[in-house]
């Protein structure tokens, strides 16, 4: 086309390189809309460690439906807060938790044919050009059983293929080479994903004593042999503010692997709990007590659209350890949330002025407050106000006692098995207190030493190869309250005063 006068264009917006993190690892437990995959029973109950929006969307599917609970982590992952890696776990089995559409008259335009049905198996479409109706389809895919009078049905890649558009709707579209090229008409049926079908118990999943197989959130135990990553966070928005799922997440947080800690995010259900002055009940009635157990209400939004606070607070919180050396000792509290508004689910705007805020703070209870942005307001895990050991129920505490421990263990898993001298011992206390020292310079914390006590250690233990050493550390509270007084200053009005008559 012959060009003359002035054009602009826009670009998408470059977004900043995303930050690593290895000791805030979220690793996230729902469900993801599988039909969008290549392959979509390869993504049931299994770990995968992710690095990208373009990844998870390749290996998950994506969709602006948060029905498909994943993708409220994808997008606040790598959309608001661009952190990486996480770990997803997805429970959707095409198997299990979808339906059969019964055969119905489609129209065809233009060759084509959208079907406007969500969560469609691309392979699980049959298509029929006869008049006369198909008898039905077996969920495993198997062929359409028809009258033998009927017309053939038209065959995938030979007559038709199918796409997937930015809807996340299949369309078909006729081969002018195929048979069926012509028709006005088609007679279809498939399989749909019903997310709705996912129960609880898929996400708290279980062990197969007969087949060694491990679904929903008992897949933890799989990240660190798998990943060598060891989780910093857990959660399952759109499915923690239900109580068993709640106890299974803070059951998890403790001996994973038998040696690891780490800290569980849940929600409170905005659809019984519309006040804040009843989410300390609520907290206790579900049990949300254990100091690993981060707690927070209500829902937030993206424009007009819901999502879980733990999506948000999850690679919230997971950024603020990537920027900070991944030491997760700044506590994710006042931080900006990058959304638009708190909500309770019916869609009733929740606006809490400090007080309010204060009051939840208060039954160990994470919110929202709007100030100059919407922001996480809470320093308090679950466990307060009827726990109140500062390692327990100070969020940035906690999570350093978590991150110590898992530290050691991993920098030091290495020396097991060396022979059992002094001189190994001595390498790994003082090693250990070379880093403890740079975590105190760079302000991460107070102190962080180890000793190597004799007395703690028997010459009976030695010999067996047991040993024994203390750690101690010091984080830093938060600085939550600050009073200050003023007074009029008459003095200084008097000075004023008599310095003009002059």
């Amino acid at each position: 086309m012959y060009k003359h006068g002035i054009e602009v264009e826009e670009k998408r917006t470059a977004y900043e390189r995303p930050l690593a993190t290895e000791y805030g690892v979220q690793v996230i437990i729902g469900t993801a809309p599988v039909h969008l995959t290549a392959d979509p029973s390869a993504a049931v109950n299994r770990p995968f460690l992710l690095n990208s929006f373009s990844e998870a969307e390749a290996v998950l599917g994506y969709t602006d439906d948060w029905s498909y609970t994943l993708c409220q982590s994808m997008y606040a992952s790598w959309q608001i807060f661009n952190v990486y890696p996480a770990v997803f776990i997805n429970v959707l089995d095409p198997e299990k938790h979808s339906k059969v559409q019964e055969e119905k008259s489609v129209s065809v335009i233009n060759h084509q044919v959208e079907i406007e049905q969500g969560g469609v198996l691309v392979n699980s479409i049959a298509i029929n050009q006869g008049a006369k109706s198909i008898v039905g389809m077996a969920l495993a895919g198997t062929a359409l059983v028809g009258d033998e009078s009927a017309a053939p049905a038209l065959v995938l890649d030979e007559d038709y293929i199918v796409s997937t558009n930015e809807a996340g709707h299949a369309v078909i579209t006729l081969l002018s080479t195929g048979k069926g090229y012509d028709l006005e008409e088609l007679k279809v049926t498939y399989r749909y994903l019903d997310p709705t079908m996912v129960t609880e118990e898929d996400i708290i999943g279980a062990y197969n004593m007969e087949t060694g197989e491990e679904t929903g959130i008992e897949l933890i135990r799989q990240v660190y042999p798998l990943f060598h990553v060891s989780p910093g966070l857990i959660l399952a928005p759109g499915w923690s503010q239900k109580p068993n799922v709640g106890a299974a997440l803070q059951e998890k947080c403790s001996e994973i692997n038998g040696v690891f800690r780490c800290e569980c995010v849940l929600d409170l259900d905005t659809s019984e709990i519309t006040k804040y002055t009843e989410c300390g009940a609520a907290k206790k009635k579900n049990g949300y007590t254990d100091p690993h157990s981060i707690v927070l209400w209500p829902e937030l939004l993206i424009a007009d659209k819901h999502i879980s606070y733990s999506a948000v607070y999850g690679a919230m919180a997971s950024y603020y350890t990537a920027t900070n050396g991944d030491v997760p000792y700044i506590y994710p509290s006042n931080k900006l949330l990058g959304v638009d508004g708190a909500t309770l689910a019916d869609g009733t705007e929740i606006t809490l002025d400090p007080p309010q805020a204060a009051y939840l703070n208060g039954d160990g209870i994470v919110t929202a407050i709007n100030d100059g942005g919407f922001r996480s307001w809470g320093n308090n895990t679950g466990c307060y106000p009827e726990n109140t050991d500062p390692k327990d129920y100070r969020i940035g505490c906690r999570r350093m006692f978590s991150f110590v421990a898992n530290y050691f263990i991993r920098q030091y898993q290495q020396r097991l098995d060396s022979p059992m001298n002094r001189r190994t011992i001595d390498d790994i206390v003082n090693s250990f207190n070379i880093w403890g020292n740079s975590l105190v310079s760079q302000g991460m914390c107070a102190g962080l030493r180890m000793e190597y006590d004799e007395s703690e250690n028997s010459e009976e233990d030695l010999l067996n190869g047991h040993v024994k050493v203390q750690i101690y550390l010091a984080p830093y509270t938060p600085l939550e309250y600050i009073q200050a007084s003023e007074e009029f200053d008459m003095t200084t009005l008097q000075a004023a005063i008599v310095g003009e008559e002059e």
